[in-house]
């Protein structure tokens, strides 16, 4: 029993076909209902018509990515019981469908941060890119976050200046739009909303948002366990506080926590190597070693890191996780497994011909099918020993 090879599609208008992702070798498919708001129901009618799509083509619907918690819900405030109530009712109408593993994160306000979609790689492919003075010019300039100076190196201040002097009107724009922009498929936020957001959090903190989080899980745990859904949470991306918002999900320490404090079966970790892998404080081997019975779904990429903590996407084998070790232990784990752990080639270089295209950053054709295909290599080399 190997390793299910899936692959992110973001439903009928993603660029990226049914038919494509069934040429580039994988079984199943990882997909959301993207269009609903956030907190809003998913109807079974809905969940069925993109099952049946799915079907159509050949694939399987696998894993539901994601149902995306409301922001009422992380800061528990008093709207929570209404989208909390929503989101049970949307579980029980996917377990209706057979759907029954779910990914999401508990990220405040913003979902995956870059500063750049189109970083130049020396071989002409683009990659998403995080740059920390960016960022600190995105804070300390556009934001102008009170006491932002205190979040960064003095080393990354020290450049600020400069490379707000050196950025164009329209680049210093792009960078906003990119860091408001959460999800590429979903509705982004304001400058406005985001200080709210954070002067907000600001007052909850990361006890208190894992205290929040706690209550979510508590709240959702009948349905989950009465229609045998699992759930997986997605790490934080990247592993750092970004403009002062609280993280939970960050670190070994986290994911242990995370672990402990909601024991029962249905609490299961997304392991994503690339969310991960941008600390240089995590050893992703030794997470496995530590944790690995509770992770039920998998992203695989890998990012470079330098000393400042910038990173860019790398090549699926080519970055700095061990991913010959992280394959090591999924295939050691799947093998106690009933059901195969799934797991899908996360974001991809914009490359060949699809550098003509527009896609959604990070979720291009060729660069996941180049992904995936040394995965694949990979992970039947190790099954061969």
């Amino acid at each position: 029993m190997s390793l299910i090879q899936s692959w992110r599609w973001f439903g009928p208008n993603d660029p990226v076909t049914l038919s494509d992702i069934r040429q580039a070798g994988a079984t199943a498919v990882v997909s959301a209902l993207h269009h609903i708001p956030h907190g809003e129901i998913w109807p079974i009618e809905k969940i069925r018509g993109r099952k049946a799509v799915i079907e159509a083509a050949g694939l399987e619907w696998l894993i539901v990515e994601s149902v995306p918690v409301h922001e009422s819900i992380k800061t528990k405030d008093k709207n929570a019981e209404h989208f909390l109530e929503n989101y049970r009712t949307s579980l029980r109408n996917l377990a209706a469908c057979g759907l029954k593993k779910v990914c999401y994160n508990f990220m405040p306000v913003l979902d995956w941060t870059r500063s750049n979609l189109a970083y130049p790689l020396a071989n002409g492919a683009k990659a998403l890119y995080f740059d920390w003075v960016d960022i600190a010019v995105f804070d300390l300039k556009v934001l102008q976050r009170e006491g932002a100076e205190s979040f960064y190196d003095p080393e990354i201040l020290a450049q600020v200046d400069k490379r707000q002097f050196e950025m164009s009107a329209e680049r210093l724009q792009e960078l906003t739009d990119i860091v408001l922009m959460g999800v590429p498929t979903e509705k982004g936020i304001s400058l406005e909303q985001l200080r709210e957001s954070i002067a907000l959090y600001a007052t909850i903190g990361k006890n208190g948002l894992r205290e929040n989080w706690m209550y979510f899980m508590e709240s959702i745990r009948q349905v989950c366990e009465e229609e045998g859904i699992i759930m997986t949470m997605h790490p934080d991306d990247p592993p750092y506080a970004i403009l002062g918002l609280p993280r939970i999900v960050s670190n070994e320490e986290d994911l242990v926590f995370l672990t402990e404090a909601v024991p029962q079966e249905f609490n299961g970790i997304c392991f994503c190597t690339g969310s991960l892998g941008a600390g240089a404080f995590n050893d992703l081997p030794t997470i496995l070693d530590r944790i690995g019975d509770r992770v039920h779904f998998v992203h695989l990429r890998n990012v470079k890191k330098d000393r400042l903590g910038n990173f860019y996407e790398a090549d699926h084998l080519d970055g700095d996780v061990d991913m010959v070790a992280v394959m090591q232990r999924l295939l050691s784990l799947n093998k106690s497994r009933k059901e195969p752990i799934p797991f899908r080639p996360d974001h991809g270089h914009q490359m060949l011909d699809d550098l003509k295209k527009t896609s959604n950053p990070g979720y291009s054709a060729i660069g996941r099918l180049k992904g995936l295909a040394e995965l694949r290599g990979l992970m039947a080399a190790l099954d061969a020993l």
